[in-house]
């Protein structure tokens, strides 16, 4: 299993979007429920670790993995082949030579005289025990193989988890900064409305010419535009964070009271790539492979085994020739019991199994570079997302200034139009202005938070990140 790591990669590029643009891409503030409480970040994070169909998929990929070490390990036990066998058949026998095939039926004992109108009961029983007492080291690779994949599977399955659960995260954020964006949005409505109903007023007592009016209105009108475009993102956001919490179709509402009223107190410590699921995972696959190459490397050997026979043989036919009545030969009456040491060695799988090495060996080389290259990605992502992280904090730090400066510059253009000194494009610039400084300040709050998780995703362990949500609680 080797795929790169996209989940935290999200989180993090996802944080700076609050461009000019951003009213483009952002949904409506609405609660509506089906008469469900709303949802909480760590909620939305658990359900979707306890429920997530992929997450469930991998875990079951875990337990098929953990039960292929058990039956690895059954190559240790004797094997014991019984058998039984019932015929009717004549006795015709001649001498000869046959190779072995699996067509004409074998008939042992003495050539007699027969005739195909004639046939007696045959039946035979036995068992065959087999063992091997030692094997050079092929079947420890074969369990240690098992072992590693075993571990690979389970590190696949937190991966997989990291993966779903950030990303359920991720989408909650994406929700709660559409719900700001929307707010904001209503809001510029609201004042688009109360600045075209002015301007109309002056136009009618001839105190401003009729082009203000008209781009009143339409300063009005792309006012609305952008809150249906809001209203729409957010519908969207919202049935993406509904397929995590298994409500489809249903008007999910999420409470994020607590990231929009205070910044995490403080940051968790960092950790290493080495211990992250992705670089765990490739490590034991690597592992894995190197236990597969000293399997072939020890199966160009003898193999031994120590072999025991207990059998036993009727027959409805004597040695002269005679067919005896009845159910004679239905039951063996003849026994044999046989024990030794059988020493096999395929001489000629030489070079197969050089061509076998030479595929293994590019395999291991192949996995140890994937191992590389996740340990370099993991440890990128990470810097990145801490860069992510600092940025977030300035940007918060920033923006009540310029929402402030916003605030002030509208109100002075509102002012400087009523006064004759400024114009409709003036005014509508500063609302822009406006309007970016307050969905830059609504979603500052955020912004930390999503960085917070994107450091926590890069690193490998969302717990750190659910113990600071917690912390942040109790100091409420």
């Amino acid at each position: 299993m080797h795929r790169p790591l996209f989940a935290f990669s999200c989180i993090v590029g996802s944080l700076f979007i609050v461009g000019p643009g951003i009213l483009e891409s952002a949904p409506a503030q609405s609660l509506e429920t089906n008469g469900s409480p709303p949802v909480t970040i760590e909620q939305v994070i658990e359900f979707a670790r306890a429920h997530y169909p992929a997450i469930k998929s991998a875990q079951a990929q875990q337990r098929a993995a953990q039960g292929a070490i058990g039956v690895a390990k059954t190559d240790y036990l004797p094997r014991t082949d019984l058998l039984w066998q019932t015929n009717r058949a004549t006795a015709n026998n001649i001498y000869g030579l046959l190779l072995p095939q699996g067509v004409i039926p074998n008939i042992s004992g003495p050539v007699i005289s027969s005739d195909v109108t004639r046939s007696a009961w045959s039946s035979g029983g036995g068992a065959l025990l087999s063992w091997q007492p030692f094997d050079f080291g092929v079947r420890s690779a074969k369990v240690v193989a098992a072992r590693e994949g075993s571990i690979a599977a389970e590190h696949a399955a937190a991966l997989t988890t990291l993966e779903v659960t950030a990303a359920a995260g991720s989408a909650f954020l994406d929700l709660a900064a559409a719900q700001q964006i929307s707010t904001v949005a209503q809001a510029n409505v609201r004042r688009n409305e109360t600045f075209d109903q002015s301007v109309h007023v002056l136009v009618d007592n001839l105190l401003r010419p009729g082009a203000d009016a008209s781009l009143a209105d339409a300063q009005l009108a792309l006012a609305r535009n952008e809150l249906i475009q809001a209203q729409t993102q957010q519908a969207v956001k919202r049935s993406v964070l509904a397929a995590y919490i298994d409500k489809r179709g249903e008007q999910v509402a999420i409470d994020a009271s607590q990231l929009l009223a205070a910044n995490p107190t403080s940051d968790f410590a960092a950790t290493e790539a080495a211990v992250h699921p992705y670089v765990l995972e490739e490590n034991a696959l690597s592992l894995q492979q190197e236990a597969q190459r000293r399997m072939i490397d020890r199966s160009y050997v003898p193999v031994f085994r120590a072999l025991g026979s207990l059998s036993g043989r009727g027959a409805g036919t004597g040695l002269t020739g005679q067919f005896q009545r009845g159910t004679a030969g239905l039951a063996p009456g003849t026994f044999n019991w046989a024990a030794g040491v059988q020493v096999t060695f395929a001489a000629f799988d030489y070079f197969s199994i050089r061509d076998q090495k030479k595929v293994q060996s590019a395999k291991v080389d192949a996995e140890q570079s994937r191992y590389d290259l996740a340990r370099t990605n993991v440890s990128a992502a990470i810097e990145q997302a801490r860069s992510t992280l600092a940025g977030a904090r300035q940007i918060a730090a920033n923006t009540p200034m310029e929402l402030s400066a916003a605030q002030a510059g509208e109100q002075q253009q509102q002012a400087r139009y009523r006064s004759g000194l400024a114009t409709v494009v003036d005014v509508a610039a500063a609302e822009g202005v406006l309007v970016q400084a307050e969905a830059d300040d609504l979603i500052a709050h955020l912004g930390i938070w999503r960085a917070e998780l994107g450091v926590a995703a890069a690193q490998g362990d969302l717990q750190p990140f659910l113990q600071l949500l917690q912390n942040q609680a109790k100091g409420r």
